[in-house]
């Protein structure tokens, strides 16, 4: 079967590399065009130009002669290309007649190859159906479509993309900004006056946000400059200036004034730094892994979110109600935007039940999203308390709510500290949602464990000693003397975060955490023998 080399999955697929001429025509273009274009845009006139430069090659070798078709008749002396063949030349020498008791009468050439010099006989003034024919008319036309281009660019964009953007991030030349590409020296410059102007526009709004465009709409830059041109350039200067931060999701353009953003998005909070903690994972059973998979915390082994946002039901824990944090975990990350090169990004949450809107922030470095102490506050929310986040009305947003009940006084798990230690006992509080009784624990003073932790970290405290000074003071809660691993979970992250994997895995590690069953565990502290 013949085939140009740019249809064949091959070609995009192994080892495809960029050439200097592609990039030589990447730059011509944008000269051209004398505005950014977006790397898919790119990408496409790649593949467009890759496959003319075949059908360029493809004809100037077909120039040199006849091609060769059996359903043809050719003399003696001309010249055939024969696609078949790797594009060989030859001449015809002799013509015969042929015979065949199936197909008639036709014609017998006798072909002498340039490069060769070597002869073969060839069949033509074949009157039925050669697949020879069909297979050289499909190499001659139709190829260089543009129905064939985007075919092309569906089935291989991916692998061009990849291999473009590193090409085009070498290149010096060149600026890329939110996915658009541009060269640098055609840019409008955007002068020190311009970016103050902008400094106060966002003042006035509290900060932000401001699109690029509301921006242009007071700056009064050179008309003469096309808008796509424009647009691109005030970007590029506010993404170079520290007073301005861009805080859009993927597809939108935002500003923001740096020194008016919340701390806890410029500086994460420490309680919710998380140093990795070597483990050995294969300690883990079916039941421990499952409640791990359960927990969904942010920072678990593999972490990896889902295609489809949705529904999400989880557990507040205590460093996010401290914090007034979401964590992005695996299932709650698709709710929220991502971006193209900002590292925090504003979006708004709402309450499923008032209706109102909460500015909000997505920190993906950090994998939490901030703004929701105000709402945990006005609702009373405990440490332990089921939440849900499904998408929002509109791009960038999304639902709160808790399960809200009638307030009732129950007897709860209540952690306090007391001579630098943590101590749980079990008081009465008044509940008004729904909770986890295995996670929930009951804290009137949110600054009061961090006492706790700066000791830990000055102490240098291992995961297991951690462990067995929390273990005895929940083992004591129980008539059984049991710790649940939910609840050790829950309890550890007050004074060091962590995901449930390593707690699980010193569980199983240390003989003198007994499990009990159904993930509940005992502690035998004859049975210590040190971290």
């Amino acid at each position: 079967m013949l085939r140009r080399l740019t249809l064949t999955e091959s070609y995009w697929r192994q080892g495809f590399s960029i050439s200097p001429g592609d990039l030589e025509y990447i730059n011509n273009l944008l000269l051209e065009e004398e505005r950014p274009l977006a790397i898919e845009t790119l990408t496409r006139a790649v593949i467009r130009h890759r496959v003319e430069q075949e059908e360029a090659a493809l004809q100037e070798m077909l120039a040199k002669g006849l091609v060769y078709q059996p359903s043809e008749t050719y003399q003696v002396g001309d010249k055939l290309v024969f696609p078949a063949l790797n594009l060989s030349t030859g001449s015809v020498t002799v013509l015969r007649p042929g015979h065949n008791p199936e197909h008639g009468q036709f014609q017998v050439a006798e072909v002498e190859f340039e490069e060769t010099g070597k002869r073969r006989e060839f069949a033509v003034a074949v009157e039925h159906p050669h697949p020879l024919n069909d297979e050289t008319s499909n190499l001659l036309y139709g190829d260089g479509s543009q129905e064939t281009v985007d075919r092309l660019y569906e089935e291989h964009h991916r692998c061009v993309i990849e291999a473009l953007s590193q090409a085009l991030e070498e290149q010096p030349d060149l600026v890329q900004l939110f996915g658009l590409w541009f060269v640098k020296a055609l840019a409008t410059e955007i002068g020190p006056g311009y970016l103050n102007i902008a400094e106060a526009m966002l003042d006035m709004a509290n900060g932000g946000p401001l699109s690029t465009p509301e921006l242009l709409a007071d700056l009064d830059l050179p008309a003469e400059s096309r808008p796509e041109l424009l647009d691109f350039s005030l970007n590029y200067a506010l993404f170079q200036d520290e007073r301005f931060d861009e805080v859009g999701p993927a597809g939108q353009v935002l500003w923001y004034l740096t020194r008016l953003e919340p701390p806890a998005v410029l500086e994460p909070p420490e309680r919710l730094a998380y140093q990795p903690a070597e483990y050995d994972r294969g300690l883990l059973n079916l039941n421990l892994r499952k409640l791990e998979q359960e927990l969904d915390d942010e920072w678990s082994i593999g972490w990896e979110p889902d295609e489809t946002p949705g529904t999400v039901a989880f557990t507040l824990t205590f460093l996010h109600r401290q914090q007034g944090t979401l964590p992005l975990s695996s299932k709650i990350a698709p709710l929220f935007p991502t971006s193209y090169q900002a590292p925090r990004i504003r979006c708004t949450i709402i309450d499923s039940h008032s209706g109102d809107e909460m500015e909000a922030w997505v920190v993906w470095k950090g994998r939490f999203v901030c703004g929701l102490a105000d709402w945990y506050q006005k609702n009373d929310l405990p440490v332990g308390a089921y939440l849900h986040l499904s998408p929002g009305p509109t791009p960038g947003t999304a639902m709160a709510e808790y399960e809200a009940r009638r307030a009732q006084s129950e007897w709860v798990r209540v952690a306090q500290v007391e001579n630098g230690r943590l101590v749980f006992g079990m008081q009465k509080r008044s509940i008004g949602c729904r909770y986890d009784d295995m996670m929930m624990i009951g804290i009137d003073d949110l600054g009061a464990p961090d006492a706790v932790w700066r000791k830990a970290q000055a102490q240098g405290w291992s995961l297991a000693e951690m462990l067995i000074r929390l273990f005895p003071e929940l083992a004591k809660l129980s008539p059984q003397k049991t710790v649940h691993a939910k609840t050790l979970y829950s309890a550890t992250n007050i004074v060091r975060r962590c995901p449930p994997g390593p707690i699980f895995a010193e569980l199983v590690k240390h003989p003198c955490f007994i499990s009990m069953g159904e993930n509940y565990w005992r502690f035998n502290p004859q049975l210590w023998t040190g971290a």
